[in-house]
């Protein structure tokens, strides 16, 4: 059979439509607009919904959340009297151009290589009469420490990286069950490495806790973040329905819809809902731990920017997580009064 350029230009039209009507993948939609369709259709208040998705507000820039680190109270001649002293390794490296220049995760690695080395270089120092060097050293060595969490800070929360840990990526529906644990792993190690820097033991690898940030830079709180917000959203529209019909079973009364309801209730919101909502719990409980451990170590060092978000974020994250339980109580309240259902 010969086909013209016309006749094959429309059945690939007709393909491509085919493909495109027959083929939709669900999306992270889709169950809570087949739940709402339901729940109006049986509560006889109409099947539109209307779902105001609110932004996810977004972490201060890490520009704007740098805190200021002054310089130590170590000159360039002090510098070159350190002869004998490791420190004085470390100290070039910081004072090079690279040094000044370094990221914010390096210029932290240094100061803790500083303060484990400096009180050996004190001792050396005082055994060789240079006890004026010393008590520089020692003053210097004091003014490192006092640093030492906005230091921190600088290079875990208001970095790049835990500021894309934070960024709302795109939903999907399968999330989270492409989740992994291992930015719980480095958030931990991350947590645990601080507390022990805080506490006087500085000892810390460098490849370590860099990779440590990288993975942190994968992670998905803020798509977590989205999928709870998204959720809860839904799951409020559902409530306004159920509000707006009100008791269904009234002066001893029992409609039809509340033997539909529970059908309802079982197929389309525990087995079609519940599942991803407790999934989405289990993830909550796993992610934030370690972040909001880290926030409380580092609390009296946060800049107020970074406080009004944290607070903001802590309250509505509280709130969605509650989304699902409220769900179950606007339900309970509408079939309260039918006897015979659960």
């Amino acid at each position: 059979m010969n086909l013209t350029f016309k006749h094959c230009t429309t059945l690939f039209l007709m393909f491509g439509l085919l493909t495109l009507n027959g083929c939709g993948e669900p999306t992270a939609d889709t169950p809570f607009e087949t739940y709402l369709d339901r729940l109006g259709r049986t509560l006889d208040v109409g099947t539109k919904s209307v779902v105001l998705y609110q932004p996810i507000p977004r972490q201060p820039r890490p520009g704007q959340l740098r805190l200021d680190i002054p310089s130590d109270k170590l000159g360039t001649l002090d510098f070159m009297d350190l002869r004998g002293c490791e420190l004085q390794v470390t100290i070039g490296k910081r004072n090079s151009s690279l040094g000044r220049l370094a990221r914010d995760s390096q210029k932290l690695l240094l100061a803790l290589e500083y303060l484990a080395l400096a009180p050996a270089c004190v001792e050396y120092l005082q055994a060789e009469g240079e006890t004026e060097l010393a008590r520089k050293l020692e003053q210097a060595q004091r003014q490192k420490s006092d640093l030492l969490p906005a230091l921190i800070f600088n290079a875990t929360l208001a970095g790049e990286e835990f500021q894309a840990l934070w960024r709302p990526t795109p939903l999907t529906g399968n999330y989270p069950t492409d989740t992994s644990s291992a930015v719980v792993t480095a958030l931990e190690n991350i947590h645990t490495s601080v507390g022990r820097w805080l506490a006087g033991d500085y000892s810390a690898n460098n490849l370590t806790f860099e990779l440590q940030l990288s993975e942190v830079s994968r992670g998905d709180a803020g798509q977590l973040w989205r999928a709870l917000a998204h959720q809860g959203q839904w799951l409020d529209a559902a409530n306004a329905k159920l509000k707006r019909r009100g008791p269904i079973c009234k002066d001893n009364l029992r409609p039809e819809s509340a033997d539909i309801l529970p059908n309802v209730i079982r197929k389309y919101f525990i087995d079609g809902i519940q599942p991803r909502a407790a999934m989405l719990g289990r993830r909550y409980h796993q992610l934030t731990p370690p972040i909001f451990a880290l926030e409380a170590l580092l609390r009296p060092d946060l800049p107020p920017d970074y406080l009004s978000w944290s607070e903001g974020r802590n309250s509505a994250l509280g709130k969605l997580t509650q989304a699902p339980k409220q769900h179950v109580l606007q339900l309970q309240q509408a079939l309260d009064g039918c006897h015979g259902n659960p």
